[in-house]
């Protein structure tokens, strides 16, 4: 039954993915001329068609544009639907009784053939001459009645380009596309006058009116064709270097991922970069699987080690860390958007539903559930098991709170996601919610208008929002519609009758703790189908639900239309579940995603490498959504595995995978990266091996999610808000704020400093010095303000030393002078255990251990032998080794090495 039931969905996805190579093998004389040469002749006597022919040119000349008559406002009291999808309303509006665009009575004066002839009436200017092939259709379709019968709309089957790829050698080369719509009745017909032609990237091609590119600089994008409701995209290449064809050197290709990646790069003349070497690889994959720096051990052992399988034998291994569940479950609350502002008075405990979340999410990573299972749990959840009382389930959910070997992750359903507060009688947001969050798709344009780069129409938006329609999703302290007499009776035994809102919400926490039973909301489907909040009263309200570019079903008639879409989303024929999945994963680790941005799969916006993403969508699918696949799959492969470092051929390639893009640490990473660097070695074993106290941790988003620095730091390095249906709701851009935090933030330093369990400490014992005094709170301030202008100072010294500027060496040395004397003077003295003479020639070889040790555990190499001189010499020259090895802590926070997984 499910077989048939998707029949339907692949032929509606080839009404705008399909291409064919060779449309025209039937024969010239199979295909309708293009509307252009049929109707160049005045004495033409064809009658065009509504739907195929008006509706589209008037899409060509703009007629529907924003700027035009298809804004909300209209123009001069006539508006058209924005793109042109709606031809009931356009054809209405044409013939408005009371600003009429056509005249049926005077056909010759209608204003559509009046008007845009004459550029000193028409505001919009000219829009084509009297006498031209456009105004014979408009003259024709208007003479002959201005028709439309919306019964009788037809399908496009599909929408064929030729040619399917342009590939082209130099600037100024001209390829025109020609294309040919095929309809449900058989018909074929040259569309190319009619269809609206975009190119994504103009640096690279540009395309005219008529479907005519010009090739211009080097590089690969896409033209997109669009047409009635099909979106096609035609990729253009034009090689960067003259190594095509024979000329290609040869390139390792390990696994398909690589063959498919190198076919691409083929043919741009592009060669992959040399493969990393394994502590750049070590790095970036404990960064990009387990949001964790590898530890200065890791790193050890990873690069003594000569097994010639370690880096597969490592990815495994990673995978079955507590980092791993941790990092990958943030992940999927951010698309999936646990945003602990959405969720007050989710539960009666307060605050307590963004922990519920990240908790539920998480047993199912550490188990590596099935993706679709994950997300089925969340999609069809409803609070109360089958059969079960609601007293019964107020009794196991408050049993879940009480008992401290129960969680609320043994629960086989997540309800909080429809709790949410903006799903809140919202069905449309829940639509849109959905979309974004499972298939990767922005489809909140439909809601008003025809997508101007993807195939949804106003009707498919309205149609798919009702599989949401009868859900009910409760809030804690309010009684269920379907259990209020239990709910009540409940409520009056726990002496709480006649409360309500806050006042009831306040009192439940402490009857829980009592080992009372308290009232839980409730998540369930309803009968009756919910309307829009604010309805469109220009616009019908469906009964039915629809699959986006799928079949209609009656939502009324189904027990759970949720179960229906959780089993379409999940099909294999689903072009959007396992793609969005697999494409977020490769976007977290390439900077981009093979469709980019990553949460837009628009028909307009088509990857840049189909195959590579077909191959892994359908690889996922067959290892029964297995998510470690995913990541074993891609991190295993010869493209993940490329140096940062480019080469000739591919300094300016960021879209096609031919080496690794460096990239700013996430907001969690770089904050649990700060404390790792510089925690003593116990505090990082145990960061390793729990997950207590990391930001990657943090359950919600928001304001309560860490303490005060955590969370400024959170801010400041983009953490995602959650707050919207994007990816870009998490920023990855560099700033100033970032750099000036890094260098003098007051949390920052004190991160650095000598304390329990940092590094430095660490250092001090090793080096026999006594831990040194704490400065006053009242000195705290100051000690830290000296500290930046002692900072300050030495990277002046520093400066000058580059410069051979003795004047401002001098100077420098003396304003440090002063600078540590007033420090000393703040702070209680240490005693050495030796003078500092005897120290520094006792303590050289730890002292080269520790900064062999800063920079294992800050950018997870071995310091080169020049740099392990010059900070030697630094350290040497400091009057305290540990204020030596603090400011060479403190220079390798501060490069792009460390704040950058490359």
């Amino acid at each position: 039954m499910r077989t048939n039931r998707f029949m339907m969905l692949t032929v509606v996805v080839a009404v705008c993915a399909t291409v064919h190579a060779s449309p025209f093998a039937m024969g010239a004389d199979k295909v309708l001329p293009p509307i252009g040469e049929r109707f160049a002749d005045p004495a033409v006597d064809e009658t065009p068609n509504f739907q195929k022919h008006v509706i589209p040119l008037m899409g060509r000349l703009g007629c529907n544009g924003r700027a035009c008559h298809g804004s909300f406002q209209g123009r001069g009291g006539f508006r058209l639907s924005l793109f042109g999808y709606d031809f009931h309303a356009d054809h209405l509006a044409l013939l408005d009784e009371e600003s009429p665009r056509v005249d049926l009575e005077n056909k010759e004066e209608s204003l559509i053939l009046v008007k845009p002839t004459d550029a000193d009436l028409h505001e919009g200017g000219k829009r084509y001459a009297l006498g031209s092939w456009e105004h014979h259709v408009l003259r024709n379709w208007v003479t002959a009645g201005a028709e439309f019968d919306k019964a009788d709309v037809q399908k496009l089957v599909s929408l064929e380009v030729s040619p399917s790829e342009v590939q082209f050698a130099k600037a100024g080369e001209h390829h025109q596309l020609r294309v040919v719509a095929v309809w449900e009745n058989g018909q074929r017909e040259d569309v190319t006058p009619l269809c609206r032609f975009k190119s994504n990237d103009e640096l690279i091609a540009e395309i005219d009116e008529n479907g005519l590119m010009v090739g211009n600089e080097r590089g690969d994008t896409d033209l997109i064709v669009s047409y009635d409701r099909a979106v096609v995209a035609v990729p253009v290449i034009r090689p960067t270097t003259d190594l095509v064809g024979d000329r290609y050197p040869q390139v390792e290709t390990p696994t398909r991922v690589d063959e498919l990646v190198v076919d691409k790069l083929r043919k741009l003349g592009i060669v992959p970069s040399d493969r990393a070497g394994d502590a750049e690889f070590l790095r970036r994959v404990r960064l990009d699987l387990t949001g964790t720096l590898p530890s200065e051990q890791e790193v050890v052992e990873f690069l003594a080690s000569e097994s010639p399988n370690k880096r597969a034998k490592k990815i495994d291994e990673l995978l079955e860390t507590p980092a791993y569940a941790a990092w990958w479950t943030t992940k999927l609350c951010d698309f999936t958007g646990n945003n602990e502002q959405n969720l007050n008075n989710v539960s009666p405990m307060r605050n307590s539903a963004p922990q519920e979340w990240y908790s539920w999410i998480k047993r199912r990573v550490e188990e590596n559930t099935p993706y679709d299972e994950l997300v089925s749990g969340m999609v069809t959840a409803t609070s109360m098991r089958e059969g079960q009382s609601y007293r019964e389930y107020c009794e196991e959910m408050s049993s879940i709170y009480r008992d401290e070997d129960k969680s609320y992750a043994d629960l086989p359903a997540m309800t909080h996601y429809w709790s949410r507060r903006d799903f809140q009688n919202d069905i449309e947001a829940r639509a849109i919610g959905f979309a974004y969050s499972y298939m990767g798709l922005r489809i909140q344009c439909a809601q008003c208008h025809k997508h101007p780069f993807d195939q949804w129409s106003k009707d498919d938006f309205h149609q798919f929002k009702n599989f949401f329609s009868r859900v009910v999703a409760g809030r804690a302290g309010g009684a269920p519609r379907e259990y209020r007499d239990e709910y009540n009776q409940l409520v009056k035994e726990l002496g709480l009758k006649g409360l309500r809102g806050n006042e009831l919400r306040r009192k439940l926490p402490d009857l829980l703790k009592e080992g009372k039973s308290i009232p839980f909301p409730v998540t369930s489907v309803g009968d009756r189908i919910q309307r829009t909040r604010n309805p469109d009263e220009d616009f019908p309200e469906f009964t039915t639900a629809k699959f986006l570019g799928g079949e209609t079903l009656d939502v009324e008639a189904l027990e759970d239309p949720r179960v229906e879409l959780m089993n379409w989303l999940r099909s294999p024929d689903n072009p959007f579940f396992a793609k969005a999945f697999v494409n977020r994963v490769w976007a977290s680790y390439f900077n981009v995603g093979i469709v980019e941005p990553a949460d837009d799969l628009a028909l307009g916006n088509p990857p840049s490498n189909k195959a590579l993403l077909d191959y892994l969508a359908s690889g996922f699918i067959e290892s029964g959504f297995d998510m470690k696949w995913v990541h074993r799959t891609i991190a295993n492969s010869r493209t993940y595995q490329s140096t940062w470092k480019p080469n000739d051929t591919n300094g300016k390639d960021e879209r096609n995978f031919s080496r690794a893009i460096p990239r700013r640490l996430p907001a969690e990473v770089a904050l649990d990266a700060l404390q790792q660097a510089t925690a003593s070695d116990r505090r990082v074993a145990e960061l390793l091996a729990s997950n207590e106290g990391r930001a990657i941790a943090i359950p919600g988003a928001g304001s309560r999610g860490g303490d005060r620095d955590q969370r400024f730091i959170l801010s400041v390095f983009g953490r995602s808000t959650r707050e919207s249906n994007c990816d870009c709701d998490r920023s990855s851009e560099p700033t100033l704020l970032q750099t000036v935090l890094l260098q003098n933030d007051d949390a920052m330093l004190r991160m650095i400093d000598i304390r329990k369990d940092s590094w430095l400490q660490d250092a001090a014992n090793e080096l026999g010095i006594q831990k040194r005094g704490q400065a006053s709170p009242q000195n705290a301030r100051r000690v830290v303000a000296v500290r930046k202008q002692l900072g300050v100072a030495r990277n002046k010294l520093n400066q000058f030393r580059k410069n051979d500027n003795a004047k401002g060496v001098a100077e420098a040395k003396r304003r440090i002078a002063a600078l540590e004397k007033t420090l000393r003077q703040m702070q209680p003295e240490e005693k050495p255990a030796t003078d500092v003479a005897e120290l520094d020639e006792a303590t050289s070889e730890k002292v080269a251990r520790l900064i062999t040790a800063a920079y294992l555990r800050t950018v997870s190499r071995y310091p080169e032998e020049g740099e392990l001189q010059r900070t030697q010499e630094h350290v040497r020259e400091a009057d305290d080794p540990v204020e030596g090895l603090r400011d060479v802590l403190w220079a390798l926070l501060n490069t792009k090495e460390f704040i950058v997984n490359h």
